[in-house]
């Protein structure tokens, strides 16, 4: 059976395997693509619907802030973390299976404030959702 990933986990960075396990991976996050330019992953349905079985629009601010936040991280690392403060999503339609695609590409990369817009798409290519998503560029708690 072929790989439904085109990009395989070794193509990611190092550091971004090593990233923690928070609750984008409990809802099923696969990242495709990582640079501080454009970040590109996908996330299942099945598993992530509100009780009528659509796709919540949660996910995809969990899927969009995601996405922008590692993009942003790779931007500033190795010496900060960038973390979102503030969030904005429209959410145009829905999914009722299948997988649901992001891309956040930078529209700035500043010093300390860094910005993204993320599109999500399904698999027919519909558009479900445009966020964006500024990020704060910090120095990590030890």
């Amino acid at each position: 059976m072929e790989d439904p990933n085109p990009m395989k986990e070794t193509a990611l960075p190092a550091w971004v395997r090593d990233l923690p396990e928070g609750l984008d991976t409990r809802m099923g996050l696969e990242l495709l693509e990582v640079s501080a330019e454009r970040v590109v992953g996908r996330m299942p349905v099945a598993g992530n619907t509100q009780p009528l079985g659509l796709w919540h629009g949660g996910a995809s601010c969990v899927l969009a802030e995601s996405l922008a936040s590692i993009a942003a991280t790779a931007a500033v690392r190795p010496d900060r973390v960038a973390v979102g403060v503030d969030l904005n999503a429209t959410h145009h339609r829905s999914a009722h299976s299948g997988w649901v695609t992001g891309t956040a590409t930078a529209l700035r990369l500043g010093r300390t404030v860094l910005s993204y817009e993320v599109v999500l798409l399904d698999d027919d290519q519909q558009r479900i959702c445009t966020a964006r998503l500024t990020c704060q560029a910090v120095t990590p708690r030890t």
